[in-house]
């Protein structure tokens, strides 16, 4: 009985870490707007990906979230060759944030502030998963979150050790924690 147990559960774990690794979140469509985009800072290719879609007119507001406390917008729109005028106009940073969790307190914050319902949450390939659903719970079931994941070549490692988290916001969550 145990063992049919363990196995059962072994298997799980492997079905679930072959979808995880091998059906990664896409891209979303372009030419869906949103109220607001937000961006979570840590990894190539996502500020870029976010800069492009606000240009674009996907969204008239952007969130960078887990920003550095000594970065500027001026030294942001350096770095990215964007116009000083568009972060002026519809660029804010976030300072708070220094892991997912805290990403998901200060998205939820500035999005409730400003009554958004829709949102364009913008993240590397293998941590979408996780960063949607710790988002979603901070934020609540009335806002609505569009998953734009930037495609990457993740390692063995990053996807095991991501895997791993997000069982245990997953678990978290079930726990109330």
């Amino acid at each position: 009985m145990i063992r049919r147990l363990i196995s059962l559960l072994f298997l799980a774990w492997v079905l679930g870490f072959a979808w995880f690794a091998l059906l990664p979140p896409m891209p979303a469509p372009t030419q869906q707007k949103t109220d607001a985009i937000v961006v979570l800072t840590g990894g190539p290719g996502r500020i870029d990906r976010a800069l492009e879609l606000l240009e674009a007119g996907q969204a008239k507001r952007l969130l960078i979230s887990g920003v550095a406390r000594e970065v500027k917008p001026r030294e942001l729109a350096a770095e990215y060759k964007r116009p000083q005028q568009l972060f002026d106009c519809c660029i804010a940073l976030g300072f708070e944030a220094e892991d997912t969790r805290s990403n998901a307190t200060e998205v939820a914050t500035w999005v409730a502030r400003r009554g958004y319902r829709t949102v364009r949450l913008v993240t590397t390939d293998w941590h979408m998963r996780r960063a949607e659903y710790e988002i979603g719970r901070a934020i609540g079931k009335d806002v609505t979150i569009v998953p734009d994941a930037v495609r990457s070549e993740p390692s063995f490692a990053t996807l095991f050790r991501e895997y791993h988290k997000y069982l245990a916001g997953l678990a978290g969550g079930l726990l109330g924690l």
